[in-house]
């Protein structure tokens, strides 16, 4: 489900919508925020940015047209599981053909121009998650458009992976990339944002991704002596004029003196890499069990260590144990209850111990028909085995 395609019939008080919107390579002018104030009268603008949360009603503005005249980021999550994310980069380089390869879903994904730029556009619905807002996400996930300008196209392969979880990929397909990793924290966060499942990102990430290596000191050096005195006048203008795009066009000029490499492994398939998220989350469940396991045998020991210690309490105390316990379902409290039946219970190890079980039995029959009228009470000495 689209941001948009939510209609506001029948909207609850506990529905939950957060929009932001961020220009990054134009700031907005006076005019360009009255006309978005125009489509919101409880929106934060500034020049740099549209921040709206709905709890009722919904934004009156198209998503896509502000995309595509105003802002080149956008971020949208409600709380019944729908999110999405669009991402404005100028074509300059781009090779557009080469990122629609990844997009194997448009339910999931879509590649369009627009005029200089292309959007891309990633949304997901009905997903299980607890959301608490919408804030801090686009800062978190924000640097993919400098991996995107630069030509890392993880963030695609990531696409790409949404599609292979939900099985809309052939198990033959092959990766798109040679593979994901290192996990940038932005790369985390946008799998995070998305709900992709950490065992396929895990699977997709434990082969790097053959990326463009930094240029040398002496790589940079020869590409700026290659530059003739316009190209060099051209790129001094667009710094002195803040284009933010000229640290990304620049960095293109030098890679054509490097090369990523050649893969030193065949490409994995889309069924290879399910069966390898299968299996980290298989061992991750049996260290999980280990790890409960072995923290319930830690309690388990402490427990027995702390009923020694009351047990020994008890016997020293003899016959006044049990004028305690009275004296404690005399409070006629929860917690009361909650510590009489531990006694007992604790008093019923040591009669067994001291071979008096009979004895005890007699007493906590006779303390049952003296409290019958004590619900709770009765409920945790049955809770305790105490019958």
């Amino acid at each position: 489900m689209r941001a948009q395609d939510r209609t506001t019939s029948g909207d609850r008080v506990s529905e939950y919508r957060y929009y932001e919107f961020r220009a990054i390579d134009r700031l907005l002018s006076p005019t360009d925020q009255q006309e978005l104030r125009a489509l919101s009268s409880r929106a934060d603008i500034t020049a740099s940015s549209l921040v709206n949360t709905y709890n009722w009603g919904d934004f009156k503005g198209d998503p896509d047209r502000l995309m595509a005249r105003y802002f080149d980021l956008f971020l949208y999550l409600a709380n019944w599981g729908s999110r999405r994310i669009s991402i404005r980069i100028p074509k300059l380089g781009l090779d557009v053909p080469r990122l629609k390869q990844f997009i194997a879903d448009r339910d999931v994904a879509r590649i369009r121009s627009e005029g200089e730029n292309v959007i891309l556009d990633v949304s997901r619905d009905e997903l299980d998650t607890d959301d608490e807002g919408g804030e801090g996400w686009l800062d978190a996930i924000a640097l993919l458009r400098n991996d995107l300008l630069e030509g890392d196209l993880r963030p695609l392969y990531l696409v790409w992976l949404m599609s292979v979880e939900s099985e809309d990929i052939a198990d033959k397909t092959v990766e798109p990339l040679d593979g994901l990793g290192p996990l940038t924290p932005q790369l985390t966060a946008f799998a995070d944002f998305f709900g992709i499942d950490r065992d396929l990102v895990e699977a997709a990430a434990a082969r790097p991704a053959l990326l463009h290596p930094e240029p040398s000191e002496q790589e940079v050096t020869a590409t700026i002596k290659a530059l003739g005195a316009k190209e060099k006048d051209s790129y001094l203008r667009r710094l002195y004029d803040g284009d933010p795009l000229v640290r990304a066009d620049f960095r293109r000029r030098c890679r054509p003196a490097t090369s990523p490499g050649k893969p030193t492994q065949p490409r994995r398939q889309a069924g290879e890499l399910r069966r390898i998220a299968a299996d980290l989350a298989e061992a991750r469940r049996k260290a999980d069990e280990e790890r409960r396991q072995a923290k319930q045998r830690r309690e388990q020991q402490r427990e027995a260590k702390a009923r020694k210690v009351r047990i020994d309490a008890l016997k020293r105390r003899g016959e006044s144990a049990w004028t305690d316990v009275e004296a404690i379902v005399a409070f006629r409290n929860n917690n009361a209850y909650d510590h009489a039946a531990i006694m007992l219970a604790d008093l019923r190890e040591l009669s067994l111990q001291q071979g008096t079980d009979d004895e005890f039995h007699r007493r906590l029959t006779d303390l049952r028909a003296r409290h019958k009228a004590k619900r709770q009470l009765l409920v945790r000495l049955t809770a305790n085995g105490l019958n």
